[in-house]
């Protein structure tokens, strides 16, 4: 059985669509963080009672990301995919209009779990596009949305404020504008799925995802593998996006402005990280993608235990270690919930996979913030990158166990 396929330059410009929706999801998701002391001022709340939208919003995306999976594998990528769009355009539109804080946790928790659809729906379609060869690298390109969309939703969300006179109502609901746009600029352009033709040249019906696949892929012991390292990989970078800036701006004093500066290294380093393991997993066999994350996640770990030694060598010590530590990171990070989601069980559960595998890494996410930061008040901060050096050592053989009796690479249209 086959899958008709799009030419090379087809299927990129299929992707560059896709990427440009989800910088449109990360739009209308990342203003909260420029929302949040607009809201203190207007609404006369605390930073812990807004921090209750940030809390309850992750929570609502963590279900989302369990609930929606399946649901995205059943009805097809591109389906799930404009729905997502079309649902997060009309919670962030309705964001401006909450009359107080507790009517804007439910909203923006409703936006972040329909939001919670779009990766994996991604995932869905991409191996229909591109052939086994070039899937992987297809993918990294993918994943460096979510790098840039953060950039892009800030700086959007940061214009509307200035423009519209630090109104925070309109930085939460006037994103929902480019993402209208964008959502029908996917419908105009995004292809429907080809149809399976068997040997024979009859057309063949794809079963849909069943509740009961579910035990397929609990039953597979490198699911829990990927889990695991989706949980260690999460929590590292976490701790990364969170505290960067206050451990440059505490241990060496440095101006806000500069460490925030110096912080930026991370996701510049990890958009190299991302393009290359995706070039690395395409040329490798199941044995070579073992010892190459293994390896990575190695020297990550040793990267991490030296850099606070490291930081103190001066700029070029704090830029090389922050760099390093975001190329090392990303790179084997952007693999779990992307070609090692298709690879674990087909593309027929990719999206439940990348889901799941999502989910306990935004589990991990809680730990970032409250474990990470209660670990740094009692030791500081050079037992805290020490402990998250150690846990990415352990990652590292973790990742000897990849591909062990387990998946087999998956052919797109197989």
């Amino acid at each position: 059985m086959s899958v008709s396929t799009p030419s090379l330059p087809r299927a990129w410009s299929y992707l560059g669509i896709l990427f440009v929706g989800y910088v449109g999801v990360y739009l209308c998701r990342k203003n909260l963080s420029v929302a949040v002391p607009l809201i203190q001022e207007s609404l006369h709340v605390s930073k812990a009672q807004v921090g209750v939208v940030a809390s309850a919003s992750t929570l609502a995306y963590g279900v989302g990301k369990m609930l929606l999976g399946p649901m995205v594998d059943r009805f097809g990528g591109r389906t799930a995919f404009l729905l997502s769009l079309l649902l997060v355009t009309v919670a962030c539109a309705a964001g401006g209009l909450a009359t107080g804080l507790p009517m804007l946790i439910g909203i923006y928790s409703t936006n972040r779990f329909f939001g919670a659809a779009a990766w994996g729906s991604m995932v869905k379609q991409v191996p229909d596009w591109f052939p086994r060869s070039l899937l992987a690298r297809a993918i990294s390109v993918l994943c460096l949305s979510y790098v840039l969309g953060g950039a892009c939703a800030v700086w959007v969300a940061g214009r509307i404020a200035t423009l519209s006179g630090n109104n925070w109502r309109a930085v939460m609901a006037l994103p929902a504008l480019i993402l209208a746009i964008v959502g029908v600029l996917c419908w105009i352009t995004l292809p429907k799925p080809q149809s399976r033709v068997a040997d024979d040249g009859s057309e063949k019906t794809v079963p849909r995802f069943q509740w009961s696949d579910l035990t397929v892929i609990f039953r597979n012991p490198q699911f829990y593998l990927v889990c695991a390292l989706s949980f260690t990989t999460t929590l590292s970078r976490e701790c990364f996006n969170t505290w960067t800036v206050d451990f440059l701006k505490t241990d060496f004093d440095l101006p806000l402005t500069t460490a925030a500066n110096y912080s930026t290294g991370f996701d510049l380093g990890g958009v190299i990280g991302i393009l290359g393991i995706g070039w690395i997993y395409d040329r490798l066999n199941r044995a070579g993608v073992r010892h190459a994350t293994a390896l990575i996640l190695g020297l990550l770990g040793v990267v991490l235990i030296a850099f606070p030694l490291v930081a103190r060598l001066g700029t070029y010590g704090m830029v090389a270690g922050i760099t390093l530590s975001g190329l090392l990171l990303y790179g084997p990070y952007s693999l779990l919930s992307g070609a090692l989601a298709v690879d674990l069980e087909g593309k027929d559960r990719a999206a439940t996979v990348a889901c799941l595998v999502d989910a306990v890494g935004y589990l991990a996410g809680v730990l970032a913030g409250t474990g990470f930061g209660k670990l740094v008040d009692s030791l500081g901060y050079s037992s805290g990158f020490g402990v998250l050096g150690g846990m990415m050592l352990f990652s590292g053989v973790l990742c000897l166990g990849l591909f062990r009796g387990g998946p087999r690479p998956v052919q797109p249209g197989a």
